[in-house]
C-alpha cells in the first residue's frame, strides 16, 4: 500500500482474540497509513495486545464479564478512535483476520466523496487460502457478490462516521448478523450500502473441518432468525425469504419425509427428490454467475446441507428467546471476532 493513502479524517478499527501473525498482518496493513488505528482485543492469551502496541495502535481491552460480541466490540472501538481522532469522517472496520489491499482504502474515500448519501462502502474479500479446504473455499464464494449498491456489508467496511452516529452504530446484542442489522437501519435513514468493483481485503477463515463449518452455518441460522425478528415487517422483510426456506427445506421437508414413512410405506420419502430439483437451481444460478464447475458443485452441495444447521441456528434464537435467555457466542474457531 502506497504512503499516498495517508487520507486525513481515515480511521480505523480491527477487532480480535489470538489471531497472532494474522494480527500483525492485518495491522502492518493499516498502521502509518491512516491518522489512528484501534485494535480491540477480547481476552487474548497470546500477546496479541503487547504486539498491537508496539506496532504502534491503540488497544482497547474488552471486558469480558459481560458477554462478547463483534457488534459490541466494533462500538467499544469506535468510541476510542473518536477519542483519539475527534473529527474523524470515515472508518474503515476490520476483522483480526483480515489484511486491507493496497488501493483499496483511497479508491473507498473517493467513491465516498462523491455521493454523500453513502453510508457504507465494501470491496471483494477474498480468502488467502481458498485450496486448504472446501471450507475456504466456501468463504471465498460466499464473498464474491454483485457489485453495485447493496442490501448489507461484512465486517470488512469502510464506513461514514456521521451516517453511524445519525443512527446509534452497531447493535451490542447481537451474536451475528451485525452488519445487515446495521445496513437495514442505515436505509431506514435514507442512506445508501455499495460494492465496488475493487479488491479490499485479504481473509483467512483457517476451516478445515466439517464441525467449523456446520457451527459456522448454525451461527448464520441464528442470525437469519434474530434478523427478521427485529425488521421482518414490510416493507424490509429483513432476512424473511432465507428463514422460510430453512424452516422449509431445514426442518419441514426431512420431519415429513421421516415421520410419515411408516404410514405411507415409505411413500413420504420421495420427499427428498425435491432437494433434486432446488439443487438444480442453485446449480443454474451458480453457472449463471460464470463460477467454475468444481466451484459450483461444492456451493450447491454444501447450500443444500446448509439449511439444516440455519434451522438449527433459528431453532436455538427462538428456544433462547422463548426462555427469556441471552444467546451465547456461536465460535467456529478460536478467535472470537471472525466472521
Amino acid at each position: 500500500m502506497s504512503t499516498q493513502e495517508n487520507i486525513p479524517k481515515l480511521g480505523v478499527v480491527a477487532i480480535g482474540r489470538n489471531e497472532g501473525a494474522r494480527l500483525r498482518a492485518c495491522l502492518q496493513s493499516v498502521v502509518g497509513r491512516v491518522e489512528a488505528v484501534v485494535y480491540v482485543d477480547s481476552g487474548s492469551t497470546d500477546g496479541s495486545v503487547e504486539l498491537a502496541r508496539s506496532l504502534g495502535a491503540e488497544v482497547v481491552r474488552l471486558d469480558m464479564s459481560q458477554p462478547f460480541t463483534a457488534a459490541r466490540a466494533r462500538n467499544a472501538g469506535l468510541a476510542r478512535l473518536r477519542a483519539v481522532l475527534p473529527d474523524v469522517e470515515f472508518v474503515q472496520f476490520l476483522d483480526g483476520d483480515c489484511e486491507v489491499r493496497e488501493g483499496w482504502l483511497a479508491a473507498a474515500i473517493v467513491e465516498m466523496q462523491q455521493d454523500e448519501r453513502l453510508a457504507a462502502v465494501c470491496g471483494r474479500r477474498r480468502e488467502r487460502y481458498p485450496e486448504a479446504s472446501i471450507y475456504n473455499l466456501l468463504c471465498d464464494l460466499e464473498w464474491n457478490t454483485p457489485v453495485g449498491d447493496a442490501r448489507a456489508c461484512g465486517g470488512d467496511a469502510l464506513m461514514r462516521a456521521a451516517a453511524l452516529s445519525q443512527v446509534g452504530g452497531f447493535r451490542d446484542s447481537l451474536i451475528a448478523g451485525e452488519e445487515p442489522e446495521l445496513c437495514v437501519r442505515f436505509r431506514a435513514a435514507g442512506r445508501t450500502i455499495r460494492r465496488l468493483p475493487h479488491e479490499m481485503t485479504w481473509h483467512d477463515a483457517a476451516m478445515t473441518r466439517f464441525g467449523q463449518w456446520w457451527k459456522r452455518s448454525v451461527r448464520a441460522g441464528h442470525a437469519y432468525a434474530e434478523g427478521a425478528a427485529l425488521h421482518g415487517a414490510p416493507p424490509e422483510k429483513h432476512w424473511t425469504r432465507e428463514v422460510r426456506s430453512n424452516w422449509i427445506w431445514g426442518a419441514a421437508v426431512p420431519l415429513a419425509a421421516l415421520l410419515l414413512a411408516w404410514p405411507t410405506h415409505g411413500l413420504s420419502l420421495l420427499l427428498f427428490a425435491a432437494y433434486v430439483l432446488l439443487g438444480a437451481r442453485i446449480w443454474r444460478h451458480c453457472r449463471r454467475r460464470a463460477m467454475p464447475l468444481r466451484a459450483a458443485a461444492v456451493y450447491t452441495l454444501f447450500t443444500l446441507l446448509g439449511k439444516l444447521p440455519n434451522a438449527v441456528g433459528q431453532l436455538q434464537y427462538h428456544w433462547n428467546r422463548l426462555r427469556g435467555r441471552r444467546s451465547r457466542l456461536i465460535e467456529y474457531k478460536g478467535a472470537a471476532a471472525c466472521s
